[in-house]
């Protein structure tokens, strides 16, 4: 169940808008991203004031809009080039640091349009998959701009795949046209009227995807998509100073029968991770792992016959007292090089920070380097059932210190329920819970989330990023999900 509110004034008849809206549900899945539509082109700039004029229509719609693009009063017989015009995205982030986002303008070619005999054009295609609110629409000649006009990317939101299934079903949300601008660009979720965390579409052009657990009693349940800047949510946008931004409900019905629960905490450790460093001299292998998972470091050009130590830098300290945080090395292996002079150290991942740790040997006076990566992961709870009040621990090791890194954010039954830090604890996070809630199951989330920075519009600090998994700032990082069974008598059970 979906539904959707769009503003704005109707600019096209009624049964043009029946047969638009009937084009757009069958081409809205084969919707090309704004960089597919064609070459990236340099932005034109007028010369002389601006020549014809030109008309698409309808003059706003959602992702997937079939748009007619007509205009007259341009040179006749020329080769004419239209362009949509639009944004890049990207995070503004150092080794340590948080700086905000960064959009820089784009322009993409559409079609060539070869004008007639005087000077009328006229193509179609559809509208892309990008932010959403306002596009310029281009028609230039080479490198001169001679008219614009503009299109609404309007958004939508929609539960995508079933709209009903047990407790502990992953929702499965899709929102699209995501605007970039101020109060146009940061969206919430609320789960019941419950805060659960921030939707950002920074590196995805527009587009969130991304899913939060069934939680609560059997029957209907509502999410709201709604804007804010400044981290709470907005409750009365319909009274704000631009009362024409969309709000979304969309509903899920829980139903009965066996909870679907999530699983295993190491079968939710990562696989991939997309922000690993190249590798230098020494070679890991694997790149990159939990701790205490056997690692292979190997390296040549060493004096055959010879010893060497294999030096681990690390991070140690913390941002909240005067000792503030300097990176250390230790010596985590030694090895001998063999006749080839090639050597092999063999160790276990420390446990310690997450994030890429620089590998060194000196070799003589000069330094061979490398580098390994530790991914966050988890232990399973120590209790996983008991009656309300039940006290039961979330254990998280390999958490980085980054300000992308060294916090994650809890939400429990889709609510936030704070953050916890690993920095000062070298990676570790212990989280002390109590059970709360009516009898049944209930689930816990640990999101990635932004620490601190310098961005004060949007201000999504120590919340959670629903959309972690395509749009984190620096590190790729995973979200753990646990279940928690409350119990009517007073039985306890531990974790496995």
């Amino acid at each position: 169940m979906s539904f959707r509110r769009f503003s704005g004034r109707l600019a096209v008849p009624a049964c043009m808008l029946i047969a638009l809206w009937i084009a757009w549900m069958g081409a809205a899945a084969a919707a090309p991203r704004a960089m597919e539509l064609g070459s990236e082109i340099p932005l034109a700039e007028p010369s002389g004031g601006y020549v014809g004029k030109l008309q698409v229509t309808p003059e706003h719609g959602p992702v997937g809009t079939p748009l007619s693009v007509t205009g007259e009063g341009f040179p006749a017989e020329q080769d004419l080039t239209l362009v949509w015009r639009t944004v890049k995205g990207r995070w503004n982030v150092t080794i340590a640091e948080y700086h905000g986002r960064e959009y820089t303008p784009a322009a993409y070619r559409v079609a060539t349009i070869r004008s007639d005999k005087v000077g009328r054009i006229s193509t179609n295609f559809i509208a892309p998959e990008d932010f959403g609110f306002l596009h310029d629409i281009v028609v230039q000649q080479d490198d001169q701009l001679l008219t614009q006009t503009a299109f609404n990317l309007e958004m939508t939101a929609k539960i995508v795949g079933a709209a009903s299934g047990p407790i502990g079903a992953p929702i499965e949300i899709e929102v699209q046209g995501i605007g970039w601008r101020e109060l146009e660009g940061s969206w919430v979720l609320l789960y019941d009227n419950k805060y659960t965390g921030f939707i950002s579409t920074v590196t995805t052009g527009g587009t969130a995807r991304f899913n939060v657990p069934a939680t609560g009693h059997a029957g209907l349940h509502i999410l709201e998509i709604l804007h804010t800047d400044f981290g709470s949510p907005y409750r009365n946008t319909q009274q704000s100073p631009v009362p024409d931004r969309p709000q979304f409900k969309l509903g899920f019905t829980i139903t009965p029968g066996e909870a679907m629960l999530p699983p295993a905490p190491a079968q939710q450790a990562q696989t991939m991770v997309r922000s690993l460093p190249s590798q230098g001299e020494l070679i890991a292998d694997p790149a990159f792992s939990g701790i205490d998972h056997p690692v292979v470091v190997a390296g040549s050009g060493f004096q055959p016959g010879k010893t060497y130590q294999l030096n681990w830098n690390t991070v140690v300290g913390n941002r909240m007292t005067s000792r503030g945080w300097e990176e250390v090395p230790r010596i985590v292996a030694d090895a001998k090089a063999d006749a080839t002079g090639r050597t092999e150290f063999r160790f276990k991942a420390p446990d310690d920070l997450g994030g890429v740790h620089n590998l060194w040997v000196d070799a003589g006076g000069t330094k061979k380097a490398g580098s390994f990566w530790i991914a966050p992961t988890a232990l399973p709870l120590d209790v996983e059932r008991g009656p309300a009040g039940t006290t039961f621990k979330i254990h998280l090791k390999g958490v980085g210190w980054s300000e992308t890194a060294n916090i994650y954010t809890v939400v429990y039954d889709n609510a936030i329920s704070g953050y916890a830090c690993a920095f000062n604890s070298q990676g570790d996070i212990e989280i002390i819970m109590q059970a709360t809630g009516e009898p049944g199951w209930h689930f816990i989330d640990l999101y990635p989330a932004i620490y601190k920075g310098k961005e004060t519009r949007p201000n999504n600090y120590r919340l959670p990023q629903l959309t972690f998994a395509d749009d984190h700032p620096g590190e790729d990082l995973p979200r753990f999900r646990f279940a928690f069974e409350v119990t009517k008598d007073g039985s306890v059970g531990l974790g496995q």
